[in-house]
């Protein structure tokens, strides 16, 4: 295994921080401190906090797409694309429960950088948001939903758990993890079978 390079290792030091306690806990002296570098010396790798804050969460949301192809993989290939849509959005569940705190701040929380909609997700710059899009168009393509503006469509279902997720998370569901996930899942389906073709 090679070793990791000095900015390789501030990241990991930064999200680190960031999971365990949050945002503010990431200070350019308190990571420089942790890798055993000077404070001056960190700038050599990031030039402010927030482009340190921006590679880590570039990092995260390419460990987010992970979470969508272990979702797709658990399936046979030949999975419907209805079980596809539905997988790739239980997988932003699966990522907001198991990662909180980075889930807060790179998808709950105003950061500067941050994508908007619509320009960015239509000029396809969200990662996140593109392979929902895309499962969306391919359902449009099958008939399996109805003809509409795909993107506005990604959005409601990306919404739509958002909203779920937010709700659990600030305890207003008295609900074990599996039934709440139980309960998004039939909400998802509800949505798509709402959109379908008559």
């Amino acid at each position: 295994m090679t070793e990791k390079t000095t900015s390789e290792r501030i990241a990991d030091i930064s999200l680190s921080l960031l999971e365990s306690q949050g945002p503010d806990a990431v200070t350019m002296r308190r990571v420089a401190g942790a890798a055993g570098i000077t404070p001056m010396a960190i700038y050599h790798h990031y030039p402010n906090r927030e482009a340190l804050l921006d590679a880590i969460t570039s990092r995260e949301f390419e460990k987010f797409l992970g979470y969508i192809e272990i979702r797709l993989h658990s399936h046979t290939k030949r999975a419907s694309i209805e079980t596809r849509l539905i997988n790739s959005m239980e997988a932003y569940v699966d990522y907001a429960l198991e990662r909180p705190r980075i889930f807060d701040y790179i998808f709950a929380q105003l950061r500067p950088g941050a994508r908007r909609y619509p320009e960015d997700f239509r000029a396809r710059r969200s990662p996140t948001l593109n392979s929902v899009a895309d499962h969306v168009e391919a359902a449009m393509r099958d008939e399996v939903l109805k003809r509409d503006d795909i993107w506005e469509v990604a959005l409601e279902l990306w919404a739509l758990v958002h909203g779920y997720v937010t709700l659990y998370r600030a305890g207003r569901f008295n609900l074990p993890e599996q039934e709440f996930r139980a309960l998004v899942r039939r909400a998802i389906r509800r949505m798509i079978h709402g959109l379908a073709l008559k």
